[in-house]
């Protein structure tokens, strides 16, 4: 179970570039899974794990209304040929204050879903529902877009990808990513530019590549 003093607090201003960084891309989902609505905001927070049998929907549609205000659903999904979920699903986690819905599959209704402005990260949009049979335990490790997710673990996402970070390591990374964000605004333009050419330079050389 994760670590109750572990919250997602300041990740929100955090990137998923800067979280890959400092994570590896081992903690970094597939560019398969993506925003299906442009201009989607970043969005944080703990993870409330779901694994979806293949053609099946069931346990995602249980996991709205057991999911607390700020989590982000991540779903392990069966298939690509079935709707892990539509509108009024998305609506009614919106309602109950779920951050975001983060799927290893495909969703419906994706006008109703840009309409209320939900955020879904997801493989596509595909007509097709799943049924509603198969029951899997809540909260257990799942995989999604190749990432392992563990209860509680930081997901944090926007048009740039999605990063999980474990709970456990989620203080220091916080304080790393904060370290690397101050650093970075510290320094001009020019002063990069400097810096890259100097470093890009010393490779070159290393190879044996001339000017």
């Amino acid at each position: 179970m994760p670590d109750p003093t572990v919250t997602a607090d300041g990740f929100a201003d955090i990137p998923p570039t800067t979280l890959a960084d400092l994570l590896g891309r081992e903690q970094v989902m597939d560019i398969g899974i993506r925003p299906l609505w442009s201009g989607m905001p970043r969005v944080a927070g703990p993870a409330f794990t779901v694994r979806c049998a293949p053609g099946d929907n069931l346990m995602l549609h249980a996991a709205i209304h057991r999911a607390e205000p700020g989590a982000v659903v991540v779903v392990q999904s069966g298939d690509l040929d079935h709707a892990l979920a539509g509108g009024n699903v998305c609506a009614v986690a919106q309602r109950r204050g779920i951050a975001a819905f983060v799927l290893d599959g495909v969703v419906r209704d994706l006008a109703e879903i840009r309409a209320m402005r939900f955020p879904v990260f997801a493989r596509g949009v595909l007509p097709i529902p799943g049924t509603k049979a198969a029951v899997h335990p809540l909260n257990t490790p799942v995989t999604c877009g190749g990432a392992t997710v563990h209860p509680g673990d930081i997901v944090v996402a926007d048009e740039e990808g999605i990063v999980v970070t474990p709970a456990a390591r989620a203080p220091e990374t916080l304080t790393a990513a904060r370290a690397v964000l101050a650093k970075e605004a510290a320094q001009s333009l020019d002063d990069w530019q400097l810096a890259h050419a100097t470093r890009i330079a010393a490779l070159l050389a290393e190879q044996g590549y001339g000017a």
